[in-house]
Formats: C-alpha cells, sequence, structure tokens
C-alpha cells in the first residue's frame, strides 16, 4: 500500500510546492490584505469558488474492496487537488484582494496529503 502512494505523495508534494511558490512570487500580497478586509456583493463569486471545491471534492462509492478503490482515490484525490488548486490560482490572479482564502485553500491542500491512514479514513476500512 505504501509503495502505490508514493507516486500520489509525490505528486501531492509538487503541487503544494507549485502553489506555495506562486503565492510567494506571484502574490503581491501586504499584511493588511491579511489581516482582512470588507467583502462586497461581487466578491462573492469569489467566495463561492473555494467553498464549492471543497464540497465537489469529497465522493466515493463504498461498496467496492479496498484494492479497487485505491486507484479510485487515487483518481478522486488529483481531481479534488486539480479543483481547489484551480481556485487558489483563480483567486490569486484574478481577485488578490482575497488571497487569504487562497492561503487557506493552500494550508487545506497541505493537510490533505495521503496516506495509508487517511485511505482507511477515506473508505472506513482497515489496511493489512
Amino acid at each position: 500500500m505504501t509503495e502505490k502512494l508514493k507516486t500520489l505523495r509525490l505528486i501531492h508534494l509538487a503541487n503544494c510546492a507549485a502553489m506555495i511558490l506562486a503565492y510567494i512570487f506571484a502574490g503581491q500580497f501586504t499584511i493588511e490584505q491579511l489581516k482582512g478586509q470588507e467583502i462586497d456583493a461581487e466578491d462573492l463569486v469569489y467566495l463561492a469558488l473555494p467553498i464549492g471545491a471543497f464540497f465537489l471534492s469529497n465522493k466515493v462509492d463504498p461498496k467496492i474492496t479496498l484494492e479497487e478503490k485505491l486507484p479510485i482515490f487515487q483518481t478522486a484525490s488529483l481531481i479534488r487537488w486539480a479543483i481547489l488548486e484551480g481556485a487558489a490560482f483563480l483567486i490569486l490572479f484574478v481577485k488578490p484582494d482575497l488571497i487569504i482564502f487562497g492561503i487557506i485553500l493552500i494550508i487545506y491542500i497541505v493537510y490533505l496529503r495521503p496516506t495509508e491512514e487517511t485511505v482507511a479514513k477515506y473508505f472506513h476500512a482497515n489496511i493489512k
């Protein structure tokens, strides 16, 4: 199981590193932006992106075996990260005033690091 997750971990690490570097170099944010700001009606569309990305990225059929689920978990993880990463980059380049939400997305993506425990928890199964 660990060997099967190595590729997925490497992809996750590369995605996280790319997003963090993009936010460091392309995101010209200041401490004032991170402290918070007023959100107007047009900003609600950009706030819906991370919220929608979170809810769209959590689906799997619980009736198949764990070995059959691992490729599904890998595909679902890649899709989940792509949706979240896309939302983070969209916020960075289209609405940099809301950069704090992009940073929150990056922290969440780092938290989604694939491990044997997360796979077992995801499928409510015991891993041997």
